[in-house]
């Protein structure tokens, strides 16, 4: 039984697939484009049984695994690990439909806050085809490159191709199932990211192809342990809590109203202290003149 943040991310890869099936009748009719036969409600179409991303919160990622990067150089996960966090982004690049949706909206996302990539935070994105080339990442980095338009970017954003094992190892660690489906001569997958620690140890993800630019920055935040970030967005930060099950962060009333409470003593007491001083001033100010003519008539 598939969990529900796991449907919510291969919602979008079912319909897809479905459709996609060819139907020879019986009779020798010519084959055409028709709808899969109805499934039980509680049934997993075919490939999709095997498709699933969960979560593995607070895992470490094999940063020892060997890739080539887009110009064709052999690395390794961790060479992009150890400074800042990671968005970790798994797609193939030839994939016709959903993982094209998957980095726009990553790039969509990442567009609206003001960290850029490259700086603050770098991405990875991972072809799981072990059949494509530096060449498709190459293309595939200069396409979202032009759409990012941040100089930064050049440096922080990257795009990966590997072998079978290194991308076996890498998906597993992820929690991230796919299959190739022969009908279609596809991948039927999941969609969404994942925000790691520069560690290397996942700490949130983000399932489908939308993703919200407040609840990434928040990621990128706790899992650069605060050290990016206004104080201001830090403590707003507080007020909402991630929720495992939906893969996104929601408001806590009782940490606002905590908030709340305490800036409103920090006020009260600020303003006391402003209202004392002005006081005392007022009353050294008119015992002063009563000091001298006090001292005038002792001379007198």
């Amino acid at each position: 039984m598939l969990k529900g943040s796991t449907w919510r991310a291969v919602a979008v890869t079912a319909s897809a697939i479905a459709l996609a099936h060819v139907v020879v009748s019986a009779q020798g009719e010519a084959p055409g484009l028709r709808p899969a036969a109805a499934l039980p409600s509680n049934a997993v179409p075919g490939v999709l049984g095997k498709v699933a991303f969960e979560q593995r919160l607070n895992q470490q990622l094999p940063l020892d695994l060997p890739f080539k990067n887009e110009a064709g150089e052999r690395v390794k996960l961790g060479d992009y690990f150890g400074r800042k966090p990671v968005v970790l982004a798994l797609v193939y690049y030839e994939c016709p439909m959903l993982c094209t949706q998957v980095l726009n909206g990553l790039e969509s996302a990442l567009r609206v806050i003001d960290e850029s990539v490259g700086m603050e935070f770098d991405v990875v994105t991972v072809s799981f085809d072990p059949r494509e080339t530096p060449v498709l990442a190459a293309g595939k980095k200069k396409a979202y490159l032009d759409r990012y338009q941040r100089p930064s970017a050049e440096q922080g954003w990257h795009f990966l191709t590997g072998d079978e094992a290194s991308i076996a190892a890498l998906t597993k660690a992820a929690g991230f199932s796919y299959v190739y489906d022969e009908d279609t001569k596809q991948f039927a997958h999941a969609s969404g990211i994942v925000v790691a620690t520069p560690a290397g140890k996942l700490s949130r993800y983000f399932f489908g192809i939308d993703y919200s630019p407040r609840d990434v920055k928040f990621a990128l935040i706790e899992s650069s342990n605060e050290k990016i970030g206004s104080l201001a967005e830090r403590l707003l930060l507080y007020c909402y809590h991630y929720d495992p099950a939906t893969g996104n962060y929601g408001f806590m009333a009782m940490r606002a109203v905590r908030i709340g409470g305490a800036v409103t003593l920090v006020a009260l007491f600020g303003f006391m202290f402003v209202s004392i001083r002005s006081d005392f001033a007022k009353a050294s100010s008119r015992q002063a003149p009563a000091s001298a003519k006090a001292s005038a008539r002792q001379a007198d």
